[in-house]
């Protein structure tokens, strides 16, 4: 994807900063142009409007740990598996349990 993409997404972000899709979508694209802080923000962004937005957990553990810091990617992948286990979502699950145990064997 272009730059373009990305700042067509950045331009609807600022009419509607709220909207949890255009925050996962930016971030996403930051996260391509190696804009790694900034993606960070915004995931974290979604997950204060909509702490059941899944597919945050993943990109958002995934920062943790390309930053190294692997003791918030760890509790980041644990609250994820917490509400995947609450929407009754077993594929997150499995795949945020797999990415934990990559980090924390004791899991």
């Amino acid at each position: 994807m272009s730059k373009d993409r990305l700042k067509m997404i950045e331009d609807m972000l600022s009419k509607n900063p709220t909207d949890t899709f255009l925050n996962y979508a930016a971030a996403l694209e930051c996260k391509k142009f190696g804009k790694v802080d900034r993606a960070q923000k915004l995931l974290e962004n979604v997950k204060e409007i909509d702490k059941k937005y899944l597919a945050v957990y993943f990109q958002l553990g995934k920062i943790y740990e390309e930053k190294g810091e692997p003791k918030k990617a760890i509790d980041i992948y644990k609250e994820g598996i917490k509400i995947a286990k609450e929407l009754d979502d077993g594929k997150t699950q499995g795949e945020l349990a797999e990415a934990l145990l990559m980090l924390d064997e004791d899991w």
